[in-house]
């Protein structure tokens, strides 16, 4: 029996419709005045609940008043172009209907928070890496979402416990990832090449 399914966020129930790739142009401006950054730098956004001026301050990037305004309308931009897929609004609508939890693990920076959730305001849970500090693959997100859902995961073959499902487009986050504690994960990819290329098509699996 299925007790709920989990969905990441981008690329899975949300889209990006103008990408401005604010946080990749702080850190390149971060270079040019000499700083070196390597993936901690994406960790820290991703995992410390800080605004996207706190980051700058955090990792001493100075930013000039034109510079300031620049990457911050790129943010803005780049939010308010954000989404939600019209199969996802259907597909969790779908669930809670038949009665199944539902809920959103998501790596992301804070200020994509907020959109997430305004899109999607009545889940039994949602799982951030900026809230929680860690990032997926770590199996405490996982963990997090299924206790903020109220399901115990198990052996998707089956042994007593719920059977938690996850959907995503990454195959290491979403799919490989989650399987660590037990939950079925499933990679979408939505560019037709794979088995479940929807969220319909994927709901459609889940209830049958």
């Amino acid at each position: 029996m299925i007790s709920g399914v989990i969905f990441d966020a981008f690329g899975t129930v949300v889209k990006i419709g103008k990408r401005t790739n604010p946080y990749r142009e702080l850190l390149k401006h971060g270079r040019r005045q000499g700083m070196s950054f390597d993936p901690a730098a994406l960790h820290i956004a991703m995992t410390m609940n800080l605004s996207f001026l706190e980051l700058a301050s955090y990792l001493s990037i100075a930013l000039s008043p034109s510079k300031h305004d620049k990457l911050i309308q790129a943010l803005e931009v780049e939010l308010s172009s954000i989404t939600p897929f019209a199969d996802a609004l259907v597909a969790i609508q779908q669930l809670k209907e038949a009665g199944l939890k539902v809920g959103i693990c998501s790596n992301l920076a804070s200020p994509y928070v907020p959109v997430v959730r305004q899109f999607f305001p009545d889940m039994d849970g949602y799982a951030f890496s900026c809230e929680l500090g860690v990032m997926k693959p770590n199996p405490a997100i996982y963990q997090t979402i299924c206790n903020q859902m109220n399901i115990e995961p198990g052996c998707y073959f089956g042994n007593g416990a719920g059977r938690v499902l996850m959907i995503g487009d990454s195959k290491r986050c979403d799919r490989d990832g989650p399987r660590l504690v037990g939950i079925m994960g499933c990679h979408l990819d939505r560019a037709d090449s794979g088995p479940v290329n929807n969220l319909l098509q994927f709901v459609e699996l889940v209830l049958d």
